[in-house]
């Protein structure tokens, strides 16, 4: 079962995989997490161009093009391997983040971005989508307190206002892979409906 989290800025995405990790594979599970951009040798590299505030004249077409690269690297040797020995992949982020971001967020063509992030992706989709939703300014004041930023935080507050819509979207048009959940609520709360949804999913698939 391929699990994605996706989220705007302070989301608490990051923070929660590990617990919900950590549950899975005390019931039973062979549990992967990995993140984006990142999670291979060539996609740490990659990573660190993204992140870095010397590259702030990055123009989108080139963000979307380094995202795809480290995608395609961690899919194919990462995620795939593991979904087909029969394991769990949880990703901190995936191919929505491009839509929501470089998508709805800069107003780019979607249709076009679909088809990149296919070729990317080797057509792989997730089975499960959970959206940790928050405000957007309450979820900006959680990060400016959760540490160190990098050249992806510092978009204008419309930039993810229109994140946000662009998730509320991708709901509306995939309902059955996604699962908003109210991440304004305590952490504990939060992780206990993950892990809810989590179970009754794999209930399903027997």
């Amino acid at each position: 079962m391929f699990i994605t989290l996706e989220g705007s800025e302070g989301s608490g995405k990051t923070s929660q995989i590990p617990a919900l990790a950590d549950f899975l594979k005390k019931a039973g599970y062979r549990v992967l997490t990995t993140r984006e951009p990142g999670g291979t040798p060539i996609g740490d590299q990659v990573r660190s161009v993204l992140t870095d505030f010397k590259n702030m004249d990055m123009h989108p077409r080139t963000e979307i093009l380094l995202f795809q690269a480290s995608r395609a690297q961690i899919v194919e040797k990462v995620i795939r391997p593991h979904l087909e020995s029969g394991g769990i992949v949880i990703s901190d982020r995936y191919a929505d983040s491009t839509l929501a971001y470089q998508g709805y967020g800069y107003e780019l063509d979607i249709q076009k971005l679909r088809v990149i992030v296919d070729f990317a992706t080797g057509g792989l989709k997730p089975d499960l989508t959970l959206l940790l939703d928050l405000d957007v300014e309450e979820g900006l004041r959680r990060r400016l307190k959760g540490g160190e930023l990098n050249r992806l935080d510092a978009y204008e507050l419309a930039f993810y206002q229109r994140v946000r819509r662009g998730y509320m979207q991708m709901v509306q048009e995939d309902p059955e892979r996604w699962v908003i959940i109210d991440a304004s609520r305590p952490i504990d709360e939060v992780q206990s409906a993950m892990r809810q949804v989590v179970l009754e999913r794999l209930r399903l698939r027997g």
